[in-house]
């Protein structure tokens, strides 16, 4: 055999060698890439749901807080009918009371009359008695005596005097007894009304007083609906942050990711002129009221101002993220994230999977999410964890 030969047939040995050795570990390296693709599909699916989750959660509560404030609203609506209610009450009691002692008057009216009225009877009585005893007679005697065409004359206006006045007295008993009996119905008629009328304002008053007591226990069922809701969120926001720590765990199997960030001070974000409005740590929320961490940093800047990266790395979100609004979130390797929030209505620049550089353009400022004005949102993760990102910026 000539050396040729023996080449030749040493190149072939290699080939066969090479296909027996490299294609099972092509088809097992194929095998894992289409395993984590597959496994990275399920994540974001998963991401996906828990950010609609809690959107929702985040609407949810939103609408249960407006049920809140405007079942508050009728709360104190409802209080001042109450307290319009007791004002008329005291009014009416106090015509009741006024009332109640006219009536008394009338009563003690009512007794002087019959003091009266018996006084005359006692009178009439005894002018009878006298017609009884002596007769008509007597008035015609007492006539007949006079001694002259002048006392007679005398006699007969006497006379006439006193039958008016028996007249007078007959016709002022009646109308005593009508007045009396008139003024006592009208009283009574007044005293019953302003009763009924005291009557239904205390019903009105224990109605609303009732209203009052529901609309309260379901302001505290909507407080409580509101606390679960935004446990829901919190809970979600957990998991987003989670199945995005897989995300970039499997995007680093997949691409083996290079470890850009090695220490020192990250870059700018914004280059413009920016206003910190609220720094790293706890703080009442602008717009919940309830008091927890503030993640991250806000920088205030007018809408459209470039976002820059602040490291080169993985973009492992670009989207609507909950309260975040538009998102995006890059991977600097070695468990470093950078978080950037609020950005405006197609003001994302990049998309998840895209490697970026440092100073690269990734988005713009806007609103957009919980947000109570213009302002990047801006933090810094390690492992996760959220860190004060003014020490990493320069």
């Amino acid at each position: 055999m000539n050396v040729n030969v023996k080449k030749g047939l040493a190149v072939l040995a290699i080939i066969v060698f090479a296909g027996f050795v490299f294609q099972p570990y092509q088809g097992e390296a194929s095998s894992q890439l289409d395993k984590i693709n597959s496994e990275l599909a399920k994540v974001r699916k998963e991401m996906s749901a828990a950010s609609h989750n809690r959107n929702q959660a985040d609407k949810d509560k939103e609408y249960v807080l407006s049920m809140k404030e405007k079942t508050a609203k009728s709360v104190n609506e409802i209080m001042q009918q109450i307290s319009e209610v007791s004002t008329q009450l005291s009014n009416v009691q106090a015509q009741v009371e006024t009332t109640e002692e006219k009536l008394q008057q009338a009563g003690e009216d009512l007794d002087a009359a019959e003091k009266r009225l018996k006084t005359r009877d006692k009178l009439l009585q005894s002018r009878i008695r006298l017609m009884y005893t002596n007769g008509f007679v007597s008035y015609i005697d007492v006539m007949l005596s006079a001694t002259s065409f002048g006392d007679f004359i005398d006699r007969m206006d006497s006379l006439k005097s006193i039958l008016s006045q028996d007249r007078d007295i007959l016709a002022d008993h009646k109308k005593d007894k009508a007045l009396i009996a008139q003024k006592k119905v009208e009283v009574e008629k007044s005293l019953g009304d302003v009763k009924k009328m005291y009557a239904k304002l205390e019903g009105f008053a224990d109605l609303l007083k009732d209203k009052e007591k529901e609309k309260e226990v379901m302001v505290l069922k909507y407080k409580s609906q509101a606390e679960e809701l935004e446990e829901i969120s919190e809970e979600q926001a957990e998991l987003l942050i989670k199945l995005a720590k897989k995300v970039s765990d499997l995007e680093s199997k997949k691409k083996k990711i290079k470890v850009y960030y090695t220490g020192g001070k990250l870059g700018m974000p914004l280059q413009a002129e920016w206003r910190l409005s609220s720094p790293f740590g706890y703080r009442t929320h602008p717009v919940t009221g309830r008091k927890k961490l503030h993640a991250g940093m806000d920088m205030a800047a007018p809408a459209g101002t470039s976002i820059y990266a602040a490291e080169s790395g993985l973009v492992i979100v670009a989207q609507w993220w909950s309260e975040y609004g538009n998102c995006v979130i890059i991977d600097h390797g070695g468990g470093l994230w950078t978080v950037y929030g609020h950005i405006r209505n197609g003001g994302i620049k990049v998309e998840k999977g895209q490697t970026v550089k440092r100073g690269q353009k990734i988005a713009e400022v806007g609103s957009t999410g919980m947000s109570t004005g213009n302002h990047l949102h801006f933090e810094v993760r390690k492992n996760q964890e959220a860190v004060n990102p003014a020490p990493y910026l320069k």
